[in-house]
């Protein structure tokens, strides 16, 4: 069974507020570079963009002459004197200045010439001269370029500074990856208070109740403290939410946030993690200041197992490294010296067995919610709540579909509806009919199915008898799970199937398991007994008939010989461990004993399938010929089991239905045979 992140009821198919916030757009850094280029331009332009042509005396002589020329502007400079031209508006459209306009581009606004008058006394005299012949006006300016030197200087730094603000600021601020710079030691909380809320709400979270019952003690505590301070009770300082993943922690933590009418803030534990030395803890420093501002308040830390790791645990980082150092911060915020009155931490996290044991001490985390794999009922109301907003037929039964997933998360049956909303789309129904959640239960668990896989006949067969011998044997022993169905059609990387639906049962016998691994193992004795030969097809039945057998002797202590001693160590410690918890010859006993288990199982499977090779034969040809059988067929066949329990047989046998194994119960998966 394949569990994803998703949550186990949420708010699929609600419409979105018409006042949420628009996502921010994406700040581009290129944007800058554009504008820096664009005033360079300008400043290029704007000091030596002047539209005008340098001519030479001779010509400025025809000009005049020619009585195109308006007046004159003498200018003295640092370099000498420059005579500015203006030429008449009337003269521009004819002769050389309309030739000029259009190829040089001189303006008509200004002066359109000029050339140097050199530092010749006689010079400016002959001009002086010849402007008063032809009675052109003209003048002297003194040109003082101090200024435009100063601005020269001052403008570019002032527009580089400018820039340089812009980006820190921009970088500084709540921008995105890469940003940080000066506030890179602040928290990167999301803060729910006033009207920005999550809209989830309680109501929206099935098949939780105990859960939801904590947390609601915990939110009432927040809005009406008096009613329990006035027995003397306390604020519990933080609630742990512990479970496997898609078991709807997350979700809780949104309806705490949507339910609370105090600030709520809410990261994940990576975002305490950075490259740079100090951060987690400057960041854990100021998450709890700014709760404290605003106490009473709330902050969650998602997947907290990635900074609340056991300290030490890590030898070839050093013990001052920065996980720990951030750790050591929370801790000390959490419960220290000083006191964190009205600030309660939620944390969420599926591995508790690694988290620090200073860190899950009472004062710190006061309780510890286990949300665990949903029962029948949960399921059924977990299953209302995905199914709300989909287009159902007349047909289907919510109950019937909640047994037919044992073992599922909330986040499984959410795939599941959503699925099946696909699978009945592709077919171009207006409904969703049962068949579709059927047919989404065994692509969610099997995989896709695979009809165009090449397979040969001999394989073809030998598969058959393979699945064959897997329905024969959990049919005619006590303890197996009931069948649903056999199939040798390739789905995901399988070649074949046996489906079963195993009773949710939270405490296992060693008759049941012994059962499971002969039932497991039946697959390859058919292939022993019906070719003399076996393949590699039963790799996945090895592996579990292996892990269960090693797990009856070195963890459950059910066999004799070991005795009631179990290697198990549930606080997590043993995986950093080089050495066994037990010594060469001991291990030596339980190698020796798993192979008993294992082989005697095996001898058993053989010896059932001998009994009745002929009632095998018949059922891997009707498999061969229908390449699908259901659990009609095998009662035609072998009639109906002595040992059959009406509560766990499925409401609609000829249904093709699948089942996953409850995480609680050590039953046998649905057997698939690898393409080795």
């Amino acid at each position: 069974m394949k569990n994803n992140e998703q949550e186990n009821a949420g708010n699929a198919g609600k419409p979105e507020k018409p006042g949420k916030e628009k996502p921010r757009k994406v700040f581009n850094l290129y944007w800058i570079y554009g504008v820096v280029i664009v005033i360079i331009l300008s400043l290029q332009l704007f000091t030596f963009g002047g539209k005008n042509t340098e001519i030479t005396f001779g010509d400025f002589k025809t000009y005049v002459e020619g009585g195109d020329v308006d007046r004159v502007v003498i200018i003295t400079g640092e370099g000498g004197r420059q005579a500015n031209v203006f030429i008449k508006k009337d003269s521009l459209n004819t002769g050389p200045h309309a030739e000029a306009l259009k190829k040089e581009k001189i303006g008509t606004e200004g002066f359109q010439y000029f050339f140097n008058m050199g530092g010749s006394d006689a010079r400016v005299s002959e001009i002086e001269k010849l402007m008063d012949q032809y009675a052109v006006r003209y003048n002297y300016r003194t040109d003082d370029t101090w200024g435009k030197d100063l601005l020269g200087w001052i403008l570019p730094f002032g527009i580089l500074i400018v820039v340089w603000l812009f980006i820190m600021r921009r970088m500084g601020g709540a921008g995105g990856p890469g940003g940080q710079i000066f506030n890179i030691g602040k928290s990167r909380a999301q803060v729910f208070e006033g009207s920005k809320t999550t809209n989830t709400t309680f109501n929206d979270v099935a098949g939780l109740d105990e859960a939801k019952e904590e947390l609601e003690e915990i939110v009432d505590f927040l809005k009406s403290p008096k009613k329990y301070t006035d027995l003397g009770a306390k604020i519990p300082k933080g609630a742990l939410l512990v479970g496997p993943p898609g078991t709807g922690k997350t979700l809780l933590a949104k309806a705490v946030a949507g339910e609370a009418e105090v600030p709520f803030f809410s990261l994940s534990g990576s975002d305490f993690v950075e490259m740079f030395v100090g951060v987690g803890a400057s960041r854990v420093r100021d998450l709890f200041k700014q709760a404290k501002e605003k106490a009473p308040a709330i902050i969650f830390i998602d997947e907290i197992d990635a900074i609340g790791r056991a300290r030490g645990r890590s030898a070839s980082m050093g013990a001052n490294d920065e996980r720990e150092n951030t750790l050591n911060q929370l801790l000390t915020e959490m419960d220290g010296f000083g006191t964190n009155s009205g600030v309660i931490l939620l944390g969420a996290t599926n591995r508790a067995d690694v988290l620090d044991r200073a860190l899950m001490r009472p004062g710190r985390f006061d309780r510890q919610i286990y949300v665990d794999m949903p029962d029948l009922n949960e399921r059924v109301a977990i299953f209302k709540v995905h199914l709300k907003p989909l287009k159902l037929d007349l047909s289907v039964d919510v109950e019937f579909l909640a047994k037919q997933t044992p073992g599922f998360s909330g986040a499984d049956i959410a795939n599941i509806c959503n699925e099946g909303a696909l699978i009945a789309a592709r077919r171009k129904k207006k409904v969703i009919d049962k068949q579709d959640f059927l047919d989404a239960v065994d692509r969610v668990i099997g995989g896709l199915e695979k009809k165009n896989k090449i397979i040969t006949q001999d394989e073809k067969r030998a598969i058959a008898f393979h699945e064959a011998g897997h329905a024969t044997v959990s049919w005619l022993i006590e303890h197996a799970s009931p069948l649903v169905k056999v199939t040798i059609v390739p789905r995901g990387n399988s070649l074949g199937a046996a489906w079963y639906l195993p009773e949710e049962r939270h405490l296992t016998t060693t008759e049941q398991m012994l059962d499971e691994i002969c039932a497991a193992l039946g697959g390859r004795a058919a292939e022993d007994i019906m070719f003399n030969k076996v393949s590699t097809g039963a790799l996945s039945d090895l592996e579990k008939v292996t892990k269960q057998a090693m797990a009856m002797v070195s963890i459950y202590g059910l066999n004799d010989r070991i005795g009631n001693i179990s290697y198990y160590d549930s606080s997590g410690q043993g995986e950093y461990n080089f050495g066994k918890p037990y010594s060469e010859q001991t291990a030596q006993t339980i190698d020796q004993e798993v192979s008993k288990i294992i082989e005697g199982q095996y001898a058993r499977a053989k010896k059932i399938l001998a009994e009745n090779k002929d009632k095998l034969t018949a059922l891997a040809d009707q498999l061969l010929e229908k390449e699908v059988i259901f659990k009609e067929d095998l009662e035609t066949i072998f009639g109906k089991r002595a040992w059959e329990r009406e509560e766990a047989a499925p409401t609609n046998g000829a249904a093709k239905t699948a089942a996953a194994v409850p995480a609680s119960a050590p039953a046998p998966t649905p057997t698939s045979e690898p393409t080795a």
